[in-house]
């Protein structure tokens, strides 16, 4: 598994490495616990403008995310290219990207707080044109937007163990932050 250019996170895996007994363990409880993850999970506090029913991550993804990232969270083409201006296109958030190596805590912060929070002085090749939604949308409306983006992964493995393991196993340290 190469590490992917732009992955801070994904780099300090790499380093700290984890140990493949570990990495199996984990594996068999979140296989566990992964057939708990919904793809379509309502949410309260938003209400959609189509009969009032409680607006779930997949429609909030259909209505904001997929004008950039894709209906099927494709991403945009040649994503991994930077522009002149140093922005990439819309990466793919279906696990053909490095979105999955990400903790909930961090994907949280780029989704509410925006992609501009994840340039450094460390990286300057990086540069977001990720928009903020924090103030579009409530924290349950974005953690429902984050599940439905984890059920995207369903099916995808590298080295025997699912992204959506992989994934949860660095948000148990790394949890969604708490509603305000």
């Amino acid at each position: 598994m190469t590490p992917c250019v732009l992955c801070r996170a994904h780099i300090l895996a790499v380093f700290r490495g984890t140990g493949l007994l570990l990495l199996m363990l984990v594996a068999v409880v979140s296989l566990a616990c992964a057939s708990e993850l919904e793809e379509d999970v309502p949410v309260s506090g938003g209400v959609s403008s189509a009969a009032g029913a409680p607006r779930s991550g997949k429609d909030i993804f259909a209505a904001t995310c997929a004008t950039c990232h894709g209906a099927e969270g494709e991403g945009q083409p040649a994503w991994r290219i930077a522009r002149a201006d140093g922005t990439r296109p819309a990466p793919p958030l279906n696990g053909d990207g490095h979105t999955w190596h990400h903790a909930d805590d961090l994907l949280y912060v780029i989704v509410s707080r925006g992609g501009k929070t994840q340039e450094s002085p460390l990286f300057p090749s990086f540069k977001s044109t990720m928009p903020a939604f924090g103030d579009q949308y409530s924290h349950e409306e974005i953690v429902a937007v984050l599940t439905y983006v984890k059920s995207l992964w369903a099916g995808k493995t590298v080295q025997g163990a699912s992204f959506i393991e992989l994934q949860a196993e660095k948000s148990e340290t790394n949890p969604f932050p708490p509603p305000p």
